[in-house]
């Protein structure tokens, strides 16, 4: 399923790609959690993730601090968030994605953001995702089942046609608070318990 919900995204033309985005940056504008917010970290799209490149301007316009997601050289598998502007500095990480070095020392705690918002590969309305399979923000957000107070809201952005009918979940899966794409919001309205 992940290999064909890629390939799906990977398909769309540049001109497909900006009209999801566009759309998706409408959408994020009308949620009050993100309006609310004064922290926010999102990601430089990769493989066909829908970009939220037209949100982050308006984010921006509106004085939101964005971050960039980091990959930790020491705690293997987490992820630490860097402030993101422009002309920022960006190498590409071991999976080839662009990112801050790590060595700015310009951090922000994941607990100390607002809202995460993230890509899938794949989702279902229960709050079921599928990512690229390496875990980063389930053992990052790993906390948010603990201390649900002090956990940002996480909501996954995805094209719409990356919606399945149904995923399986994992004890370890981190809850999302919703999933936005280019057609709708799809708030989770229950906790996410593992298949028996």
């Amino acid at each position: 399923m992940r290999k064909r919900l890629r390939r799906a995204r990977n398909a769309l033309s540049p001109q497909q790609q900006r009209h999801a985005a566009e759309r998706l940056a409408l959408n994020l504008l009308k949620l009050p959690d993100l309006n609310r917010a004064r922290h926010i970290a999102v990601y430089l799209p990769n493989d066909g993730e829908i970009d939220p490149h037209p949100y982050m301007a308006a984010a921006r316009r509106k004085g939101i601090r964005l971050y960039l997601p980091v990959l930790h050289p020491l705690l293997q598998g987490r992820l630490v968030f860097s402030p993101w502007y422009d002309g920022i500095e960006l190498v590409c990480n071991r999976f080839g994605i662009a990112e801050p070095p790590f060595h700015t020392g310009l951090r922000r705690p994941p607990w100390a953001l607002d809202a995460v918002l993230f890509p899938l590969v794949g989702f279902d309305e229960f709050g079921g995702r599928l990512g690229m399979g390496g875990g980063f923000y389930d053992r990052t957000f790993a906390f948010s089942r603990l201390r649900p107070r002090l956990a940002p809201k996480l909501i996954g952005l995805a094209h719409d046609f990356q919606k399945v009918e149904k995923l399986p979940v994992e004890p370890w899966d981190v809850p999302l608070h919703g999933i936005v794409t280019d057609e709708a919001w799809y708030p989770v309205t229950r906790r996410l318990r593992p298949e028996s």
